[in-house]
């Protein structure tokens, strides 16, 4: 009752004559100008700074300089190496992520719970940890690698360790892109189009792959963007084999320390270019994502419409 009084006294406050209409987000204009200024020097500073002194360092020696560094057949195994694991793993956590939203928007079962905490777990642990699990389990001295030893086979400080660390840091991404946009979707068409006699995969084509197209394409593109940019996990899995095993940040960073700060500034802004590009598409997915998303909800809810 004490809460109803309060309320009425405030309304009949806000409605009594000459009173001004107050907003939550009403500040003094100093107060959002200093905000912003704020927000934009950070950005300035942290963000946009650091970016430009990338392609000006990988450009202070001139353009051949910068073209010449990609003509070096150590770096050049590096941005192949870089593009395979991500054309590898990219496609494995798409699957991966398309069937466990699937299943955990469209079913109640036992364990829902837990798999959603498993999805999340490589954003809590550290990539650095997320590598070490792979060397205990397939490294020389770990739990299948004298198995591994007697029959020939390599997985730690080669291709598949590489891979494997990668997929296990970035396969959270494509399920909570899409984990979000199925629940507000629902299920009712895919139920109405089993109800009409269309079988499992005339569904998923037809109806809930076209309504999920921007919130997957949105999980892609952050997936790909980290798994081309991860440092901590393949580190640790790949031996830092010149040549052989080491991707293009482990890349940047062993020509940093050789003091071959241009080169290293190279390679660094060929990596930032392909975030760029990822940004830009990131941004676009997104939007639609979000319009998509709205979209649901207001089919969902359309009294609040």
């Amino acid at each position: 009752m004490g809460a109803f009084t309060n309320s009425a006294v405030i309304t009949s406050a806000n409605h009594s004559p000459g009173a001004k209409a107050v907003r939550a987000t009403t500040e003094p204009a100093w107060i959002r100008y200093l905000l912003i200024t704020v927000t934009l020097l950070f950005l300035a500073v942290f963000i946009l700074l650091p970016l430009y002194m990338v392609f000006h360092q990988g450009l202070s020696k001139g353009f051949d300089y910068y073209l010449n560094t990609f003509n070096d057949p150590v770096t050049r195994k590096s941005i192949q190496l870089t593009l395979i694991t991500a054309a590898i793993a990219v496609p494995l956590n798409t699957v991966f992520g398309i069937a466990s939203a699937w299943a955990i928007t469209q079913f109640k079962f036992r364990g829902r719970q837990l798999l959603i905490t498993l999805i999340d777990l490589p954003l809590w642990v550290s990539p650095v940890i997320g590598g070490l699990i792979y060397v205990l389990m397939f490294g020389r001295h770990g739990w299948i690698g004298p198995w591994l030893i007697d029959h020939n086979i390599q997985i730690v400080f080669a291709l598949p360790g590489i891979v494997l660390a990668t997929t296990f840091v970035t396969f959270p991404f494509v399920s909570r892109s899409l984990i979000p946009l199925m629940e507000a979707q629902g299920h009712a068409e895919e139920e109405a189009a089993l109800t009409l006699g269309a079988n499992g995969w005339q569904v998923f084509w037809r109806i809930t792959l076209p309504k999920i197209k921007w919130g997957l394409l949105y999980g892609v593109i952050l997936c790909n963007a980290r798994a081309m940019g991860e440092f901590g996990a393949v580190s640790v899995v790949s031996g830092h084999i010149r040549g052989k095993t080491n991707t293009m940040p482990l890349q940047i960073e062993i020509l940093y320390n050789e003091y071959q700060f241009t080169a290293a500034f190279a390679v660094a802004s060929l990596l930032s270019l392909l975030a760029l590009v990822t940004l830009v598409l990131k941004t676009y997915s997104e939007t639609r994502a979000a319009q998509q998303l709205r979209e649901a909800q207001e089919l969902s809810n359309p009294t609040q419409s």
